[in-house]
């Protein structure tokens, strides 16, 4: 019993979808890393937006609360609180990267989400969101914007990993946005 522990997540994290892939070359990965061809439409639009935006903070929250409290000491009803603050910014910040992103991309000639194109948009979105949460850590926590953007470095690094495997699990899910599909 004890060695069959494991096995339906090993030959996934193993192995490609179609054992018949072979992984030799950036070409073949990319394709892999793209999402299944779907026999019902993909999500879309708004609410293809709600449920990205829903999934990805209620894991957010959960994670964030666990290394806030960890790192800052501050109990977990403190770190808890913070982590919905963080978890409001980032909803708000979420819907407006998203759709000015989409709409860049939408206008690109080259179709697809690339491992470039995924890194340029965790990237970014992290950055930005960064760039808010820095001034809001420093006041909840009582600690100046020095100390508190070193935090906040740590937990980028975190969802900047986070973010990127988010979303290519949400889009092997649900397959791609209109913006990034590719003609059939």
């Amino acid at each position: 019993m004890s060695q069959n522990i494991g096995r339906g997540v090993a030959p996934f994290l193993s192995e490609p979808r179609n054992p018949s892939v072979k992984l030799s070359n950036s070409h073949e990965l990319t394709s892999f890393l793209q999402p299944h061809r779907h026999t019902v439409q993909p999500m879309q639009g708004i609410q293809r937006k709600l449920v990205y935006v829903s999934l990805y903070e209620g894991f957010a929250i959960l994670f964030a609360s666990i290394g806030l409290a960890l790192l800052s000491g501050a109990g977990a009803g403190k770190s808890t609180a913070l982590a919905v603050i963080a978890s409001v910014i980032a909803v708000v910040w979420n819907l407006a990267f998203n759709t000015m992103f989409e709409a860049w991309e939408a206008r690109q000639q080259v179709r697809g989400r690339s491992i470039k194109r995924r890194i340029a948009h965790a990237i970014g979105f992290e950055c930005g969101l960064g760039a808010i949460l820095v001034p809001v850590f420093a006041w909840w926590l009582g600690i100046g914007l020095w100390e508190a953007l070193l935090f906040d470095a740590a937990l980028l690094l975190f969802f900047l990993v986070y973010t990127f495997t988010f979303n290519w699990s949400f889009d092997r899910v649900f397959g791609l946005p209109a913006s990034a599909a590719v003609a059939a």
